[in-house]
């Protein structure tokens, strides 16, 4: 049965009409899949279907080693979206619910080649010069989480040091006692810096730079 109903799929054909340059999905997974890994891939897979301008191939966690570390994957299902290059752009689980959304976003973002950030907030980013790793604590019926995830990935899209990941905590339990999550989303920067609720795009910037001491 379809991930992606009819209705929205119709939606989704006149919103991906207008991709521009090639988005690649890279999904890493496994040969006796679980029920999450099935189903992240067969959404992938419903996503890919929609465009000609997106191609999609599946990874085996353990044999695809090689490829595993050049991406730094260290939990599955795991999702990695490039375009002419890797723009630190990552999903650890199912991105369902309000994530879907930001999936489509992403998309829009790696086809267009274009973060869509302000001027100011391109300068601060600027800065980055050493390896940054954001990782946004979600659930998939928040919507502010949604809004987080989006923010960090599109500041991984404008800076090749930055890396950002949306973990969705159903599916990684370990990481919500790990980081203490009593709410989402949380925002985990380098493992030292942490950001509780939604943050403006400017205190984002700020905890990142916080982070490696700037």
């Amino acid at each position: 049965m379809a991930l992606i109903k009819e209705k929205e799929r119709k939606q989704l054909d006149v919103i991906m009409s207008v991709l521009k340059n090639d988005v690649k999905i890279i999904n890493f997974s496994q040969e006796f899949e679980c029920a999450i890994c099935k189903m992240t891939r067969e959404l992938f897979e419903e996503v890919a279907g929609l465009s000609d301008k997106i191609s999609m191939e599946v990874r085996d966690f353990v044999k695809d080693a090689e490829l595993v570390r050049q991406y730094n994957i260290d939990k599955i299902p795991a999702t990695v979206l490039v375009g002419d290059r890797d723009y630190g752009i990552r999903f650890y689980g199912v991105p369902a619910g309000y994530e879907f959304t930001t999936l489509i976003e992403d998309i829009l973002l790696i086809s267009s080649r274009n973060s869509g950030l302000s001027a100011d907030v391109l300068a601060e980013l600027a800065k980055v010069d050493q390896p940054v790793h954001i990782q946004v604590m979600i659930y998939p019926t928040c919507p502010y989480c949604a809004l987080a995830v989006r923010m960090a990935h599109r500041f991984a899209f404008a800076n090749d040091n930055i890396v950002s990941d949306m973990v969705e905590l159903t599916e990684f339990p370990h990481l919500a006692l790990k980081y203490h999550v009593h709410g989402v989303p949380k925002v985990v920067i380098n493992e030292k810096t942490f950001i509780d609720g939604l943050p403006t795009e400017d205190d984002f910037v700020r905890a990142i730079l916080r982070s490696i001491g700037k």
